[in-house]
């Protein structure tokens, strides 16, 4: 049942494109990006988006900010529908995605902020009291009279939320904000991002990285193939492996076929390889009460092994959970 409190409505929006194949025999291929998708975001809640790239993250935004049509199913922000209100529901909300396009690289912050001004209508009067408060918020304060053609990747990005705040929206879209960004700036982008949260901002987020997700988000939608695959909030989705435990296996040149091994190993619920470095480290996710070691080391064969570590699950080893279909 629908909250009608709810700052954004998604009820089993779906999206399907058809694409064109070959130059001479044209064939058409209809493809389904968007199966279903359902959740609610209440006012003043961060509200995460996580999904591998191809999952349908952007498309599901870009048909709750009015840009894409959904092909069937319904949406709704702060009561008004994205279809039947779009000049309604484009008034209420702000919208920054990640990468540097959309500023004026010769102007200054300042300036670029009072040229967007005027685009969003923001009255003279109040201009400068409102460009003031959001420099100060995105930490930008005494850089804005410098060119945005010497800031770096993260005020970049931080000019960007400030320049889809100036109207003042109610509801802000962020389509993964610090992607590319040096761990400084994307600390900082972190603060500002959680500085919208205290403001009252209704946020919805999508990000690649687990730990930003863990630090702001209120809840959390896990989205693969289209589809909502789990829902809740980050303690929520760790909880779905916190009964296990997660072994890690320092290897050298660890093969597939035996990576695929360990997976066999009973009481074992995934395996995967990261690299970390110039070691590739295996993360074996174990089910409740299940010792494994020994038996994944001799899955391992002649392989190079290293240091052993047991550890707790993040969200990140949800996450990989959720998204590879190992939970199935």
């Amino acid at each position: 049942m629908t909250d009608p409190q709810a700052a954004v409505v998604a009820r089993d929006l779906r999206r399907t494109f058809t694409t064109r194949q070959g130059m001479f025999r044209q064939t058409h291929k209809t493809v389904e990006a968007v199966k279903g998708v359902s959740f609610e975001i209440a006012p003043g809640e961060l509200f995460g988006l996580l999904g591998p790239n191809g999952a349908g993250k952007t498309t599901t935004i870009k048909m709750l900010i009015t840009l894409l049509l959904p092909t069937s199913g319904s949406a709704s922000v702060l009561g008004r529908d994205v279809v039947e209100d779009v000049r309604e529901v484009r008034r209420r909300i702000g919208y920054v995605f990640g990468g540097d396009r959309g500023l004026y690289e010769r102007l200054s912050g300042l300036d670029n902020l009072r040229y967007f001004s005027e685009l969003y209508g923001v009255s003279p009067r109040e201009q400068k009291q409102r460009i003031g408060e959001l420099l100060e918020l995105v930490g930008l304060t005494g850089r804005e009279e410098e060119k945005v053609e010497g800031y770096s990747r993260g005020m970049r990005q931080r000019l960007h939320i400030a320049r889809g705040l100036l109207h003042d929206p109610d509801v802000f879209f962020l389509d993964e904000p610090s992607i590319g960004i040096d761990p400084v700036g994307a600390r900082e982008l972190r603060a500002t991002v959680a500085g919208l949260r205290e403001q009252g901002k209704t946020v919805l987020l999508t990000t690649h990285y687990m730990f930003e997700a863990d630090e702001l988000c209120d809840r959390i939608a896990v989205i693969r193939e289209g589809e909502i695959v789990a829902e809740g909030t980050p303690a929520d989705l760790k909880g779905l492996v916190s009964a296990g435990r997660v072994l890690e296996v320092e290897t050298y040149g660890v093969a597939d076929a035996e990576v695929a091994s360990v997976r066999e190993v009973p009481g074992v619920r995934s395996a995967i390889v990261e690299e970390r470095g110039q070691v590739q480290v295996l993360v074996v996710s174990v089910e409740p009460g299940a010792e494994v070691t020994q038996q994944v080391l001799a899955r391992l064969g002649d392989t190079r092994v290293g240091r052993l570590s047991h550890r707790e699950p993040t969200l990140e080893d949800a996450y990989v959970e959720l998204v590879t279909g190992a939970d199935a």
